[in-house]
């Protein structure tokens, strides 16, 4: 029997050969190829859609060959096409930048919402500790495959990065899942096991641990699917989601003065900081070289994610929304009104009600980590707490960041704590 082949076998085993070598490049890709669950068929990435894009038919060469064709035929039955009305959204930020609150806009949409806090923390936790730390390629495909299951209602592929491994699709270990008004819904709500500890319980309803089965099933019910997230790097990276048939994305990125960011880390993050502090309260040498590099990436990352959305390159054009955090603190309605817009979301009445109980509340009730804050005063209050030294350090590193989201640059202590003195630049940014 011949055997017929659509691209030449070569190229085939170089296929091959890429996915061993990224194999041994890191531990994650046992992780994102997947055994096919109740849940899902094996997701195989960016190589079972260049399989079954070029209609390879695989030679006879062994089980292994032969299984594959199986796994890749079950997961192209599966490729669908968007429910007309259904809208996924990506709100991506760093740590700091108002993020969690931002995030309850959506989560308090209502009953036909989708929202997920954070669900790559758990990549990120495994993927250091099988490397002592993360490849950047490693991560970014791990990051971006593992958003583009859960968008689909699959948290297979999240299951395997979650430690404890769950059980049956039960998990007392989901991070903050009480973040999640979804997660906590009857529809999701697990009869109460005596003696089992969940540390991230739900506290609007007695439930047990988390069946990720049935939130599977109760997703694929909603009409909107929102995921906030802090650990993606790289808009660029995001590209396949974009591009997948069946989801309707939307990204929306959130920034903020990288002045104000460090200044809100060196509070919630104090061990870590403790090199900037000892440096601001009087050290003559020089700053840690390695920790002001650290801060230009980072600040490096999101100008570039940034730029390449600003740009508007056709896999993007009408996908990409820039806003800053300023501007929500100010005028948090508005921006609401225009992020729920973009993203084809209805403005419930529910959002409006959260958006105006939570932007005017006491000192009491506005910690670190709350998500209730009297906006108006948030925007600028850093200015009173970061060293201008410091601040100096941050515009040199950050200074193309600072100048493309509109910040005002300090010349001296005096103008940094001039209440008079707005660093907040009036921008629209047209994407």
């Amino acid at each position: 029997m011949r055997i017929k082949y659509t691209i030449p076998i070569v190229f085939f085993v170089a296929l091959v050969i890429i996915e061993k070598e990224n194999r041994i490049i890191s531990r994650v890709s046992d992780k994102l190829n997947l055994k096919q669950t109740p849940q899902t068929p094996l997701q195989l990435g960016a190589f079972s859609h260049l399989a079954l894009k070029h209609n390879v038919s695989f030679p006879a060469l062994s089980k292994d060959f032969k299984m594959m064709k199986r796994r890749l035929e079950n997961y192209s039955e599966h490729q669908g096409v968007p429910t007309k009305g259904r809208k996924h959204v990506l709100l991506l930020a760093t740590t700091r930048t108002g993020s969690s609150f931002v995030g309850e806009f959506f989560n308090q949409q209502g009953d036909n919402m989708f929202y997920l806090f954070e669900p790559l923390w758990h990549v990120e936790k495994m993927l250091t500790l099988d490397t002592g730390g993360t490849n950047a390629t490693a991560s970014a495909r791990a990051y971006r495959e593992v958003l583009q299951q859960l968008f689909l209602c699959d948290f297979s592929l999240l299951e395997s990065f979650i430690d404890p491994l769950p059980v049956n699709h039960i998990t007392t270990s989901l991070f903050r899942r009480e973040s999640s008004s979804f997660l906590c819904e009857e529809s999701v709500c697990s009869p109460v096991v005596k003696g089992v500890f969940e540390r991230y319980r739900c506290k609007t309803r007695r439930c047990g641990p988390l069946n990720l089965t049935m939130a599977s099933e109760s997703c694929l019910k909603k009409d909107h699917k929102v995921i906030k997230s802090v650990r993606v790097r790289q808009l660029e990276n995001l590209r396949p989601l974009a591009e997948d048939p069946r989801l309707d994305i939307r990204f929306i990125q959130l920034v903020r003065d990288p002045r104000a960011v460090l200044a809100s880390r060196m509070v919630a993050f104090a061990a870590k900081y403790k090199s900037w502090k000892e440096w601001a309260l009087g050290g003559d040498g020089p700053l840690n070289e390695d920790e002001v590099k650290k801060l230009k990436g980072n600040c490096d990352n999101i100008r570039m994610s940034a730029e390449v959305g600003l740009r508007q390159p056709p896999w993007l054009r009408g996908r990409y929304m820039l806003v800053r955090y300023e501007d929500i603190a100010r005028f948090p309605m508005r921006k609401a009104t225009e992020m729920f817009r973009f993203s084809g979301i209805p403005l419930t009445p529910q959002v409006k009600a959260w958006i105006l109980k939570n932007t005017q509340v006491s000192k009491e009730t506005s910690g670190v980590y709350s998500t209730q804050k009297k906006s108006s005063e948030q925007v600028e209050k850093w200015r009173f707490s970061l060293p201008f030294k410091i601040a100096q350090v941050v515009q040199r590193a950050c200074g193309p960041t600072l100048k493309l989201f509109g910040y005002k640059f300090v010349s001296s202590e005096k103008m940094l704590t001039d209440k008079s003195i707005s660093l907040i630049e009036d921008k629209v940014f047209k994407a």
